[in-house]
């Protein structure tokens, strides 16, 4: 992956490395959602400390920021605040950090726009730092199994897979396979994305290849840097056996699932493959890269956007809407139902189907 176009890591993501850091997250890391460094010091800036970020946060909007109309207007109404004296008063690294990132992301109504702040010297790029970043992402999701917390059988033969992140493939991709083997032989899946904060591209088109029997157009990627537009479809091979996609998939949502998360259930709810419920999620369509903009601030700038082949949009500050809303804590109840109720249907075992009857009525 090219970090500049693919690896798509939120600030708070970086902070979490402490320097450039990519830990945590990939494609689309969900602000907030980073597991979090240790506490840093705030730094007192002055006058030319605002205006050489201010500068720089400009710039990179107007060179990468996907929408280049957009762009224009967010650096038009950025230099009017800084003319009006809006961040005169900032005397906090960390609070103009914070103003830009308000600003900003109120203006744009894009949640993957943010500013961050880091007391270590964040390092200039190069191949060795690149080289040390993945190194300690890798250890870091290695930290996190990867994104995957929990893996099990549920009553009535249910599969259930707690998903935290799709953690990049050299690192998830054992797991999917694994997880999947362990899953292969439910009657009905529920996959839990209710704490799941982003992740890469390719492990969501990985994971999604399992759930289909032919390759399947699940959507694809606009990059204004390179205006090109990247194809997203799901393989036709996968490693271990595939779950297929005759049996029902139910994924859970919250207000928390956001980016690359969003991703998986928005491609897979338009597809006709899986049923979302939860609640309406985060609104974090936008994939872009890290980008130094002085010795202590970093920002997030989204450069890319996903377009679906069914709806030609995005999620982006809609979030995706669930087909059975349910307030999120309640979410897994109302799918466990919907699954039992399936696999009765579908069973031929008269034995077998009074049982699962039996957990149904329990659960009712």
């Amino acid at each position: 992956m090219n970090i500049s176009k693919k690896k798509k890591v939120s600030a708070v993501a970086a902070a979490s490395a402490g320097a450039l850091g990519l830990l945590g997250f990939a494609l689309f890391g969900l602000p907030g959602h980073a597991q979090s460094g240790p506490p840093q010091n705030d730094m007192r800036i002055d006058k030319a400390v605002r205006e050489e970020v201010i500068a720089s946060v400009i710039a990179n909007i107007d060179q990468h920021y996907v929408f280049p109309d957009k762009a224009t207007v967010l650096s038009k109404q950025l230099r009017a605040r800084m003319q009006h004296g809006d961040y005169d008063t900032v005397t906090s690294a960390e609070k103009l950090a914070a103003a830009l990132t308000a600003d900003l992301q109120r203006d744009s109504h894009d949640k993957h726009l943010e500013i961050q702040y880091f007391e270590k010297t964040v390092p200039l790029p190069s191949p060795k730092q690149e080289a040390d970043d993945q190194a300690e992402e890798f250890a870091n999701a290695q930290r996190f199994n990867f994104g995957y917390e929990s893996v099990q059988r549920m009553r009535g033969n249910i599969g259930y897979l707690n998903l935290h992140s799709f953690s990049r493939p050299n690192g998830a991709t054992e797991r999917i396979a694994a997880a999947m083997t362990l899953l292969r032989d439910t009657g009905a899946l529920v996959i839990d994305l209710r704490d799941c904060g982003g992740g890469d591209p390719e492990t969501v088109m990985l994971f999604a290849s399992y759930l289909f029997d032919q390759p399947t157009h699940l959507n694809d990627i606009y990059w204004r840097d390179e205006n090109r537009t990247e194809q997203r479809w799901t393989t036709a091979a996968v490693p271990g056996k595939k779950y297929g996609g005759t049996r029902k998939i139910y994924l859970l949502t919250s207000r928390d699932t956001f980016s690359g998360c969003e991703d998986f259930a928005y491609a897979l709810k338009n597809a006709g493959r899986a049923t979302v419920i939860g609640e309406t999620t985060g609104g974090g369509a936008h994939g872009g890269s890290p980008h130094r903009l002085d010795d202590h601030f970093m920002m997030f700038v989204p450069s890319g956007r996903p377009i679906n082949p069914v709806t030609h949009t995005d999620w982006e500050g809609v979030g995706v809407k669930p087909d059975i809303a349910s307030p999120a804590k309640k979410a897994l109840d109302v799918a466990e139902v919907l699954a039992l109720k399936d696999v009765i249907a579908n069973a031929t075992d008269p034995e077998w189907k009074q049982r699962l009857q039996h957990r149904l009525d329990d659960l009712e």
